[in-house]
C-alpha cells in the first residue's frame, strides 16, 4: 500500500519508480484526520480547499484508493493497514516525517513535486559555505541545471534578473489592471459535502475556524489546475512582470498567477509551469521580463524556500535574533479588519479574511512589516501565516516568515530586514490617498502607523542595523529627525489595538 498525503495529489506522485518503492498496481491510502483541524485554528477557506482536493482525488482514483476519515493519522493507519508494509513519498513537514519514520515497515521515498533533489541542493549549499545562501546564486544554478531561459551558457536576453523592469508602481487613475480575469472553478457536490461537514464540526464545537468560506476560488483537481495554468499563460502572463510588486485596493489579484495553492497541493508540477511560460516567450507571446519574473518565483524562490526548510534543520523555526516576543493581538488573530483605520492594512486583512490569499507584496510589506515593526514573536507570526493562507504549509512559511519577513535568522536568508515607512506603500499602491493617516507623518494625530513604527524599529535595533550596509544609511537618518524624542514617546505609549 502507498500512502498519499493531502498535498501529494497530482499524477506525478503516482509514477512508479524503484527509489520510492511505488508500483503501478500498488493500492493507495488517503487519510482525512480531523485532529489536524483541532490543533490549529485554520482559515475556513483553506480547510475547505484541502478537503475538497483530497475528496476529489479519491473520487478520481476510485477503487484503487482506501479513503479513511478518522480522528488521528495513527488511528486511520491501524484501521486501514495494520502491520502491512507501506511506501510513502517524503512528506513536506518535519512533523509528518517524524510520524512516518516512527511507523514500522514503512519505506520513505524521495520527495516529489520539486525541481532539485535534496541531496543535490545539499551538495550545492555545502559548496557555498552552508550559511549565507543567497537566492540569486541558487536561482542561476537552477536555470543552468534545467536549461531554463538560457541561450547556450548565457541567460536569455543577456541578464539573469529583470527585477529592474518589474518594480513599476500601479498605473494611476486605474482601479484595476486591464487584464483578463483569472480562472475560477465551479463548485460541485463534493464542495457541498465539505461545506456541510465543516458547518457540522463548528456547530458541534469540535473545531474553530477563522475567515470566510465563500465560493471556492482555487483549483481542487488536476483538471482545474491545468485550466488555471493555461488561463494564466495565455491571457495574464504577458502583463505580470511590470506590476508584480504593485498593489491596488480594488484589484488584489492583478496579473498574478494564483497557482501557488495548486502547486502546494501537488496538483501542478513546477516543471510544467516554467516550461510552458518559456515556450510562450520563445513563441513571442509574452515579454521576457514577465516570463523571467514568473520563472524566478517558481524555479527560484519556491524551490529555494523548500530546500532551505530542510537544509537549515528543524531548529531554524525557533530563530529569534531580534528577540521579539510580543504576542499577536486578538484583532489580528480573528482577522478583524473592520476595526482597522489604516487603509492599507484594513484592505489587506480584509483580503485575507475573505479569501485566504494576497500576493507576495502585501504579505511582506503590509502584514509582515507590521508584525516586524511591532516586535511580535516570529514563531507566532509564522503559525498565523501557516493557518490563514490557502497556500500556507510549514515548509512554505518557516523560511518565508522567519527568514524573509521577520529577519529572525539575523540574515541567513536575506541581507536586510524588509520593512518600510508609508512612503513605499504610497509609491507602490493606491492605498494611501483616502486614508485617515498621512504617509509622510511620523508623529501627531495623522501619523502613519507604518512610518512611525519604521523609524522606531530602526531606533530600537540601531546597534545591529548600523553595521549592516543595507540599513546603515537609514539608521544614520535617525539623528536628523527633529521629532525623535516625541516619536519614541508616542510609540512606547501605543497599545496593541488596531491602527
Amino acid at each position: 500500500m502507498h500512502w498519499l498525503f493531502g498535498d501529494q495529489l497530482g499524477p506525478h506522485f503516482l509514477r512508479p519508480s524503484q527509489d520510492s518503492g511505488l508500483t503501478r498496481e500498488a493500492p493507495l491510502l488517503m487519510i482525512e484526520a480531523r485532529s489536524v483541524f483541532r490543533r490549529r485554528r485554520f482559515h475556513r477557506a483553506k480547510a475547505h480547499l484541502v478537503l475538497s482536493a483530497m475528496r476529489h482525488r479519491a473520487a478520481e482514483l476510485g477503487d484503487r484508493v482506501t479513503y479513511v476519515r478518522a480522528d488521528t493519522y495513527r488511528e486511520a493507519l491501524e484501521r486501514a493497514a495494520g502491520g502491512d508494509r507501506m511506501t510513502v513519498h517524503h512528506p513536506t513537514s518535519y512533523a509528518a516525517l517524524k510520524l512516518v519514520r516512527s511507523l514500522p515497515r514503512v519505506t520513505v521515498g524521495p520527495a516529489r513535486g520539486f525541481l532539485v533533489p535534496m541531496d543535490d541542493f545539499t551538495a550545492w549549499a555545502d559548496g557555498h559555505g552552508g550559511e549565507r545562501l543567497r537566492q540569486e546564486d541558487f536561482y542561476r544554478w537552477v536555470r543552468r541545471r534545467h536549461d531554463l531561459l538560457m541561450d547556450g551558457d548565457a541567460p536569455a536576453g543577456g541578464r539573469w534578473n529583470h527585477d529592474h523592469d518589474n518594480r513599476e508602481p500601479p498605473p494611476r487613475r486605474t482601479p484595476v489592471l486591464p487584464v483578463a480575469a483569472p480562472y475560477r472553478p465551479r463548485e460541485d457536490e463534493i464542495d457541498d459535502e465539505v461545506r456541510r461537514d465543516l458547518d457540522r464540526w463548528e456547530r458541534d464545537g469540535d473545531v474553530s475556524f477563522v475567515g470566510r468560506d465563500g465560493p471556492r476560488l482555487f483549483p481542487a483537481t488536476r483538471a482545474e489546475a491545468r485550466r488555471a495554468l493555461r488561463r494564466f499563460i495565455d491571457h495574464r502572463l504577458a502583463t505580470f512582470g511590470p506590476y508584480e510588486d504593485a498593489m491596488l485596493a480594488a484589484d488584489p489579484v492583478m496579473s498574478h498567477s494564483l497557482l501557488s495553492a495548486a502547486l502546494n497541493l501537488g496538483l501542478l508540477d513546477p516543471a510544467e509551469c516554467v516550461e510552458q511560460a518559456e515556450a510562450v516567450w520563445r513563441a513571442g507571446g509574452a515579454p521576457l521580463n514577465s516570463v523571467e519574473g514568473f520563472v524566478r518565483q517558481v524555479a527560484g524562490w519556491r524551490e529555494y524556500v523548500w530546500q532551505l526548510y530542510w537544509y537549515f534543520g528543524e531548529e531554524y523555526r525557533h530563530s529569534n535574533e531580534l528577540r521579539h516576543t510580543a504576542p499577536l493581538p486578538d484583532w489580528w488573530h480573528d482577522l478583524d479588519a473592520d476595526d482597522v483605520r489604516a487603509r492599507c492594512l484594513r484592505t489587506v486583512l480584509t483580503q485575507v479574511r475573505d479569501s485566504g490569499w494576497t500576493h507576495h507584496i502585501p504579505r511582506l510589506m503590509i502584514l509582515g512589516s507590521y508584525a516586524l515593526q511591532h516586535g511580535w514573536d516570529p514563531a507566532a507570526v509564522t503559525d498565523w501565516f501557516h493557518r490563514c493562507f490557502v497556500d500556507g504549509y510549514d515548509w512554505v512559511m518557516v523560511p518565508n516568515v522567519v527568514g524573509m519577513s521577520q529577519y529572525a535568522d539575523g540574515g541567513r536568508m536575506t541581507t536586510k530586514p524588509y520593512t518600510s515607512g508609508g512612503a513605499y506603500v504610497n509609491r507602490m499602491s493606491d492605498l494611501c490617498g483616502p486614508c485617515v493617516h498621512r504617509p509622510g507623518d511620523r508623529t501627531g494625530p495623522r501619523a502613519c502607523p507604518y512610518t512611525a513604527a519604521y523609524w522606531f524599529f530602526l531606533d530600537r535595533h540601531r546597534g545591529r542595523l548600523e553595521h549592516n550596509h543595507r540599513t546603515a544609511r537609514a539608521v544614520r537618518g535617525l539623528d536628523r529627525l527633529p521629532d525623535l524624542a516625541e516619536l519614541r514617546r508616542q510609540e512606547r505609549a501605543r497599545g496593541d489595538g488596531p491602527p
